[in-house]
């Protein structure tokens, strides 16, 4: 007995010393703020009621993270990131489109530097709402919206609730068209699923994973540097956000957008990597035979992350069809 007792104690010591050295603390906001919110990095406090059953009524204020380029009279292009990114993933575009357009890229509650937020609520219809608190708070009432992957489904749903503010909507392999999914899911968001083994993530979240899930998105590896590595995997430990991860990777499947995709009027432009093995091309050509008067383009040998990786390209296809529906 005593034997067993020495070998259960070694045991739990082992298993101790290997938790410690493998776990990754949380990074206090102020330091990411401090690293990251460099100009033009700015700040607001938004409020917004939650779409969440048994949650707060209302948010008591969130810190929200923006970038705002371009001239404050100009025609605005609001930027939606993807699961998991931040809108440090829009940098080339809203460089390069600020010239004639203002561009607003914006931290998703649960991303970035904004993070965690009061309410709890990080469902799509959640975002959605704040999307238009976020809006209204920067005294926009007419805007062109992008979004990519989670962001786009929330960009596309948005125009669906709210045609009677979009200009143009803009579609980057976003989510919201049911297919069958890739077969490169990033090993981070099959384990954000996993009952019980999702926990170990609030405590242990190795860079591997954030290297891993970027090398699977993205097709042309030269636009994976040790920077953006870093900048996933410093967001994705900020205090509050690995648990707003798995809240939200706790939510149920929403079809919305798929149901009412018929509704959106605005302007559409789709955008789709070729070998996007997340959400595959598949998914553009259904949203493009959905929405009346769309527009697809596609883009042979590019990923999830287009925006990115086809950066001049891309940016120059938004332009001209921005131009075209707001000449003035």
């Amino acid at each position: 007995m005593r034997k067993l007792l020495i070998a259960v104690l070694v045991l739990v010591a082992i298993l101790a010393a290997v938790f410690w050295y493998f776990s990754t603390p949380d990074i206090p906001r102020a330091s990411l703020e401090a690293k990251y919110a460099t100009p033009p990095s700015q700040f607001t406090t938004v409020d917004w009621v939650s779409a969440t059953p048994g949650s707060a009524d209302a948010s008591t204020g969130a810190r929200v993270h923006y970038r705002d380029r371009g001239a404050k009279d100009a025609p605005v292009l609001m930027l939606l990131h993807g699961s998991n990114a931040s809108l440090f993933t829009w940098e080339r575009w809203s460089k390069t489109l600020s010239d004639r357009f203002r561009v607003i890229s914006v931290d998703l509650p649960g991303h970035g530097l904004t993070g965690a937020v009061p309410n709890g609520d990080y469902s799509q219809e959640g975002m959605v709402r704040f999307v238009d608190a976020f809006a209204t708070k920067l005294g926009l009432t007419k805007f062109a919206l992008a979004g990519n992957s989670m962001g786009g489904g929330v960009a596309a749903r948005y125009a669906e609730e709210h045609p009677d503010r979009l200009t143009a909507l803009i579609l980057v392999d976003a989510a919201g068209m049911p297919v069958k999914m890739g077969d490169k899911i990033p090993l981070a968001f099959q384990i954000a699923r996993w009952p019980v083994v999702n926990q170990l993530v609030l405590h242990i979240t190795p860079r591997s994973l954030a290297e891993e899930g970027l090398n699977k998105a993205i097709i042309h590896k030269e636009v994976i540097t040790p920077a953006m590595i870093d900048s996933y995997w410093d967001f994705a430990r900020m205090s509050g956000t690995r648990q707003a991860t798995l809240d939200r990777f706790a939510s149920p499947w929403d079809t919305y957008v798929r149901d009412h995709v018929r509704a959106i009027t605005a302007p559409t432009l789709i955008l789709w990597g070729a070998q996007d093995g997340l959400i595959p091309v598949e998914a553009a050509h259904a949203f493009n035979k959905a929405i009346p008067g769309s527009k697809l383009i596609v883009y042979p040998k590019t990923g999830h992350i287009l925006m990115e990786e086809v950066a001049t390209q891309s940016a120059a296809d938004v332009r001209a069809f921005l131009t075209e529906q707001a000449p003035h």
